[in-house]
């Protein structure tokens, strides 16, 4: 099969590039497009690797928006093939990041190619963000470089993120948010004692269960339109020493919200201290904000992809604003429409992960629909 968007895939998923490794993958993609006139800035932070392709100076700014690290393969031994060594399986990919995201990536760089080929002066300008640590902490990487572009007042007015959206065909799903992510470390203290003596102890497994049913129970909102009701789920709960005859002196809970626009982190935080404190607890809250939620409910952007979607697959694509975090979270605020459309989501993070070579050949197409609607 002579495909320039395959032979790029298959560069770059033999490009080992596990957080926060890049393998060499930004250099690859940088002189690349220097040939169409992309300019490249290497916005490296600690170990991270961050690079901003740009061509042209002029308003409005269009950017495709990805990540080229990947997650750990997992064990070797479960992969057909290694997960570094891209294998072609009955018009089948296979490989670590095949899908999650340089799939993307590849089908962003040769859409580039043939948009530029046909319309090499468009009504605006054209950016590449990249990043290596979108899969990791996510604190040297496009939240670092959005600080950069604001300082020197480079606006971003459209971005496509190539992430993984689809569900069971390419275009059947465009994301067009997703929900805030807020985490929760409790410590509830009571006092270590003999469980034959538990008039001389706190047990504070007992005086959490109460509470922990209140917070599970307890309606956050209940949605809107475009999200789902906000829902609290603990993640961990450990107490005790191991031992069967001693009362613990302490418990930690673990525990994440996802939320929509209908709350703010700082609703969610008195809403639980309130609860946790009708108990009577003797507790410290350490709590961490992973991503503010964000949507995109109309505009230019939506309307240039519901129609590339309709030009080169035929329907119409859903709506939706489910998954986890992404890197959109950090574009959002600075004003820019965002939406995410992307390979089939159904093989990210397993073992042989893989996507099939027609559906990189049709996101291509329809990255490249979408450049023409809104550049052309």
């Amino acid at each position: 099969m002579n495909s320039p968007t395959l032979d790029l895939l298959i560069d770059l998923v033999n490009r080992p590039s596990v957080t926060p490794d890049d393998g060499g993958c930004q250099a690859l993609l940088a002189e690349r497009l220097a040939s169409l006139g992309f300019n490249a800035e290497h916005l490296n932070f600690h170990d991270t690797k961050n690079l901003w392709l740009r061509r042209g100076d002029v308003a409005p700014l269009f950017v495709f928006l990805g990540h080229t690290d990947v997650v750990p393969p997992g064990p070797l031994e479960a992969w057909r093939s290694p997960p570094f060594q891209a294998e072609i399986r009955d018009g089948v990919l296979y490989g670590r990041g095949a899908a999650d995201m340089k799939g993307g990536i590849a089908a962003f760089v040769t859409a580039l190619e043939r948009f530029l080929q046909d319309c090499p002066r468009p009504r605006g300008s054209i950016a590449l963000l990249l990043t290596s640590d979108e899969e990791g902490a996510a604190t040297h990487g496009v939240v670092k470089v959005v600080e950069v572009l604001q300082q020197r007042q480079e606006n971003i007015d459209w971005c496509l993120i190539g992430e993984p959206s689809c569900a069971e065909k390419i275009g059947d799903t465009l994301r067009v948010g997703r929900r805030g992510s807020l985490n929760a470390k409790l410590t509830v203290t009571g006092v270590q004692g003999h469980v034959a003596y538990p008039e001389l102890a706190d047990n504070p497994i007992h005086a959490f269960a109460p509470a922990l049913q209140a917070l599970c129970a307890e309606e956050w909102d209940q949605g809107n339109d475009f999200f789902p009701a906000t829902r609290l789920q603990v993640s961990n709960i450990n107490a005790g020493t191991g031992a069967e005859n001693i009362i613990p002196g302490q418990l930690t809970a673990l525990f994440n919200l996802r939320f929509s626009t209908e709350l703010s982190a700082e609703r969610i935080k008195t809403r639980a201290a309130a609860i946790l404190d009708r108990f009577g607890l003797h507790y410290t809250i350490e709590w961490r904000l992973s991503g503010q939620p964000f949507l995109t409910a109309g505009g230019e952007l939506i309307s240039a992809a519901q129609q590339a979607v309709e030009q080169v697959c035929g329907f119409t694509a859903n709506r939706d604003t489910g998954g986890g975090t992404s890197d959109g979270r950090f574009i959002a605020p600075t004003g820019a429409q965002v939406i995410e459309l992307g390979p089939l989501n159904a093989s990210i993070h397993k073992v042989n992960e893989h996507i099939p070579l027609s559906d990189l050949e049709r996101l291509s197409a329809v990255y490249q629909r979408i450049l023409v609607n809104l550049l052309g």
